[in-house]
């Protein structure tokens, strides 16, 4: 090592006064306690991505039911169990409004001939084929396997309607080129059965086989079809509207026939035999004008025709607002109750804690029991809203009550006290801000139980909440239960948006815990 005495004077440098520092101001701004506790939140990316997919749902359940054509009150039952369908993936088989069919030749001809009927007509550029695209293929067991338009296997109808209904829907066809009204058949033309005599789809010939109505077929294995066929000049219609091609007028034994549009009925009305999907988009947007194009529903729809989409908006934004407003309230009591408890402490604390042990043993099932017994006449969201607070708030209690337990009788309390504050401020003004936290983590994770809770009495059928515009996740789950593997879709959706909702909620809460409980600081989050 080089002696001290040997290095050069040159080297060495002297410092005046002016040269010498002592204190150096921090230049770094100090954080805020909620920016630290944020700091560690987004350090924590499962809590992040939760807190991400929680802002989605929350959005779905605020936009969704404004930008959809439905309501929770429309249904209509010819659309019911219709399959979800996106025009995006419209020429796929994904999505497509459509579900895979493997059938007998007798069944396929049936939804065949539907399809047909459509074929040359009007309404051809603005309805699909009951058999996607016509296409089939024949398996080993020669059955016919198709994928079959939802959205269409209702097909024709007969409906009675009056005469200003009946030139009404003339006029719609003669306006908008799209066939609604379809040739009709005489009563004794039709199937005999009194099931399949009220089937508009059997426009064609059928016979009896063995009790059942099968189609008479030409040599082509073509349906024949049994249309209301009169002399011109002897049309009991009163029909002037677009027809069926090839049925302007046609010529037969000398003579030119038309095609009967409409049966005339007693009281001058008349039965008519229409396209349910084309009479559909007429009667909403010639007739009511509420907005609605065409049936649509790209999450399908529920037994009764309801919108999923739009019911399962409606839901998710009712159990919001439902959990939010139980978790505040519940908030509110817990956080007074639990305050007074713990910092009065001794016998106070005592006749409290016992008050709240008692009401914590009365089980969730007899408090709604007895409010439905006793609120017969009130709303059943009235008597869930109650009994999540006749017992919602202990939990809440506890932890105040806790937290209170732990503050007040830390040093700044103690200040607080000597110079002359009053107990309500140091309870609400120095303690209970630093128990915030971890109130805010127990609140965030007291609305998915809420959620959940809503929904499995929803479920168990214990509450019924499907009233008018109101529905929830949990009626939605229970009215498909029943037709769980024949139409899963009805239960898919809201099943797959309460599981991401619960495991969401759940993450998010286990960061908020780890962000704003300061013993947890430091450590790798």
């Amino acid at each position: 090592m080089e002696n001290i005495k040997d290095i050069p004077q040159e080297k060495f440098t002297f410092v005046g006064d002016k040269n010498l520092s002592h204190d150096v101001k921090l230049e770094t701004k100090p954080r805020s306690y909620l920016r630290d506790a944020f700091g560690r939140f987004c350090k924590n990316k499962g809590s992040v991505v939760a807190a991400c997919i929680i802002i989605i749902l929350v959005l779905f359940a605020i936009i969704t039911p404004w930008c959809t054509q439905y309501k929770v009150s429309d249904e209509d039952v010819n659309f019911g169990f219709t399959k979800p369908k996106l025009h995006l993936f419209e020429n796929t088989n994904f999505w497509d409004g459509c579900t895979e069919k493997t059938e007998s030749y007798q069944n396929y001809v049936y939804y065949y001939a539907i399809g047909n009927e459509l074929i040359g007509t009007a309404s051809e550029s603005s309805a699909h084929f009951v058999i996607k695209n016509q296409e089939y293929t024949i398996t080993e067991n020669n059955l016919y396997k198709y994928r079959l338009d939802s959205y269409h296997t209702t097909g024709t109808i007969y409906k009675q309607i009056d005469s200003k209904t009946y030139q009404l829907l003339q006029q719609y066809q003669n306006e908008t080129n799209r066939q609604v009204l379809y040739p009709t058949l005489r009563l004794k033309d039709r199937p005999t059965t009194i099931q399949d005599s009220n089937n508009a789809n059997y426009y064609y010939q059928t016979k009896m086989v063995s009790g059942k109505t099968v189609p008479v077929l030409d040599e082509n294995g073509n349906v024949i079809p049994a249309y209301w066929t009169v002399v011109d000049g002897e049309q009991p219609d009163n029909y002037n509207s677009i027809r069926i091609e090839g049925e302007n007028g046609f010529q037969q034994d000398g003579n030119t026939y038309f095609y009967v549009y409409g049966r005339p009925v007693s009281g001058g009305d008349y039965e008519v035999r229409i396209n349910y999907y084309e009479y559909y988009i007429f009667y909403h947007s010639y007739v009511l004008k509420d907005g609605i194009t065409e049936p649509y529903f790209p999450f399908g729809a529920t037994d009764s025709g309801k919108d999923i989409l739009t019911c399962l908006a409606s839901g998710a934004r009712f159990s919001f607002i439902f959990a939010i407003s139980i978790a505040l309230v519940n908030m509110f009591i817990g956080a007074i109750w639990g305050a007074v408890a713990g910092y009065y402490g001794g016998a106070i604390d005592l006749t409290m804690e016992r008050i709240t042990d008692i009401l914590s043993a009365i089980p969730m099932m007899i408090v709604i029991t007895l409010l439905k017994y006793h609120m017969k006449e009130s709303s059943q969201t009235l008597i869930m809203f109650l009994a999540f607070i006749a017992t919602g708030w202990i939990g809440m209690a506890s932890t105040v009550r806790m937290q209170f337990y732990r503050f007040k009788n830390q040093e700044y309390v103690l200040a607080s006290r000597t110079l002359g504050a009053k107990d309500f401020r140091v309870m609400f003004k120095h303690i209970f801000p630093n128990s915030l936290g971890t109130l805010v983590t127990s609140c965030a994770l007291v609305i998915p139980s809420m959620i959940f809770s809503e929904t499995s009495l929803s479920y168990l059928g214990i509450i019924n909440l499907e009233s008018g515009n109101i529905t929830s996740v949990g009626t939605l789950i229970a009215a498909g239960q029943p037709f769980l593997t024949t139409y899963p879709h009805i239960v898919a959706f809201p099943s797959v948006f309460l599981a991401l909702l619960m495991l969401s909620f759940n993450l998010f809460g286990n960061g908020l815990r780890d962000a704003f409980n300061p013993t947890l600081r430091g450590a790798e989050g």
